[in-house]
């Protein structure tokens, strides 16, 4: 039961970072809003280090840096394609994709999910087409985006499973790896492609907003994780486009085609099934 608290108020949590980050994307560039919602997150969780239990082991540090890279990767592919794409199909595009991952992983070292889980996935790649579906020349956009969100969401569950797989006695540590990693990992795309990470003019509070919410998700993920089974955890977190929803159709008032709403509850409902047997 603690696993299944921490688990949804993740979801919660995580679902209203990536509404501030996307809403932050359309204001300035991904490399900028990623980058300084990063080290914003960095700053909480050393500051929650000498808090919360655990205790350093470089195994912990290391799953930490893989999982920082595969993290960024799919941060960075999420933004974009939130920038890009309507905000309600992006977020459950990602979340379905982030969610069955976790359950194959399960599959592959042994565990075996109940039918219904499978049927979850199933419906999970059924979402993906009705969600693709727009009018005339709009379709090539919301088809790359869902494209985009697709390779977000593997990002996302290669973050979980990574993250899961090191030490429970090692507290936060393991997000202190992955922040760097990640950090270092898009400041140097940022060099490399000669990017500056200058955010534009009204947009600072609103990065900050979604690293500082970023990194408590992630905390509430791994204390989760560290209650309870890998394959529950993942899918409940994945729950998340539920808060980016309400707060997408409360504040930009965004509206959808009748066959993407049909393709968003089949997200939610794909995610709902893997959850309920999980």
């Amino acid at each position: 039961m603690t696993a299944v608290i921490l688990a949804t108020a993740c979801a919660v949590v995580y679902g209203t970072a990536d509404f501030f980050g996307g809403l932050a994307t359309k204001r300035s560039r991904v490399l900028s809003v990623v980058a300084l919602s990063q080290s914003a997150g960095l700053i909480l969780i050393l500051a929650l280090l000498p808090i919360l239990p655990g205790h350093f082991d470089e195994r912990a540090l290391l799953w930490g840096l893989a999982s920082g890279v595969a993290g960024a990767a799919g941060l960075v592919l999420f933004y974009r394609a939130l920038a890009r794409g309507v905000m309600s199909v992006v977020a459950p595009t990602t979340a379905v994709t982030s969610a069955a991952l976790p359950v194959l992983f399960g599959l592959v070292t042994g565990e075996r999910p109940h039918p219904v889980a499978l049927a979850g996935i199933v419906l999970a790649l059924a979402s993906v087409l009705l969600v693709s579906q727009d009018r005339g020349g709009a379709r090539k956009t919301s088809l790359s985006s869902v494209l985009i969100a697709l390779a977000a969401g593997a990002g996302f569950g290669g973050f979980f499973i990574l993250l899961a797989l090191a030490p429970d006695d090692t507290g936060m540590w393991p997000l202190v790896g992955a922040r760097m990693s990640s950090l270092a990992m898009v400041v140097l795309l940022a060099v490399v492609t000669r990017r500056t990470l200058k955010p534009s003019g009204g947009s600072l509070h609103i990065i900050l907003a979604a690293g500082v919410l970023d990194m408590a998700a992630n905390v509430l993920y791994l204390l989760a994780k560290q209650h309870g089974l890998l394959s529950l955890v993942a899918v409940l977190v994945s729950l998340y486009p539920a808060s980016t929803l309400l707060l997408a159709r409360q504040v930009l008032g965004e509206r959808l085609r009748g066959i993407q709403i049909a393709g968003v509850a089949c997200a939610l409902g794909a995610v709902a099934l893997i959850a309920s047997v999980a």
